[in-house]
């Protein structure tokens, strides 16, 4: 049994997709972002850097339980558990951890921002409505998704023929790809591979998860602190 502690987040997405595509029986355990759990004392022996998915398995290397932070360094730890997501040779694995990297690198944390000045900043008291940070998100990331989109022109998924968990990482945060005010009319091998994979039943189930506790950071003054104030 998986212990995940998470906040239904792209970065949350990944593990609960990729738990779903392995077939692992796990448990949830929220930790509301926008009230300031991240940062309780017990989820930081799990999470030090105070940001969710974490998990704990109890069944861990050598029989010994296990916490992990860091969505990429879980989604490694669970391919090497399981044998799955992770290709059948080393060539595929480096595939795999390349395009791994570069959702951690690139598409993560810029599409996090283009979403934060597109959507949060405006909103914020002050406001903050900055052209310039706009307009810098914006670009990167519509020069990421075309990256992405010449990387499918000739294999149906990021690594080759086969689900990995370089899939299950890029997958949650492009599907934002509106707020992000990007197009995907001129990328339509990215626009493909969106739906080939929104259409498997474990990347569904695996988004859905904690689709209630979700709430309107926007609007929301009071999670407005805990996600965006100093700590």
């Amino acid at each position: 049994m998986i212990d995940l502690y998470y906040w239904p987040t792209p970065n949350g997405h990944k593990i609960t997709i990729a738990l779903e595509e392995m077939g692992l029986p796990y448990t949830v355990h929220p930790i509301n972002i926008g009230k300031g759990e991240q940062f309780a004392p017990d989820f930081l022996k799990i999470a030090p850097n105070n940001r969710m998915p974490a998990i704990t398995d109890s069944e861990g290397p050598d029989g010994q339980p296990v916490s992990i932070f860091e969505s990429g360094a879980i989604l490694q730890y669970l391919a090497r558990k399981t044998g799955q997501l992770y290709g059948s040779t080393e060539r595929d694995r480096i595939e795999v951890e390349q395009w791994l990297m570069w959702q951690m690198g690139g598409v993560g944390p810029m599409a996090g921002q283009a979403h934060h000045f597109l959507m949060y900043a405006p909103a914020m008291d002050p406001a903050n409505d900055l052209p310039y940070a706009k307009n810098r998100y914006r670009n990167e990331v519509a020069r990421l998704y075309g990256v992405l989109d010449r990387r499918l022109a000739d294999r149906d998924f990021v690594a080759g023929d086969f689900v990995s968990i370089a899939d299950c990482a890029i997958w949650p945060w492009v599907m934002g790809w509106e707020k992000q005010e990007q197009t995907l009319e001129d990328k339509p091998n990215l626009a493909r591979w969106l739906k080939a994979l929104e259409d498997r039943p474990a990347f569904a189930k695996g988004r859905a998860v904690g689709a209630e506790f979700r709430t309107d950071a926007g609007q929301d003054k009071e999670a407005q602190k805990h996600l965006f104030g100093k700590r």
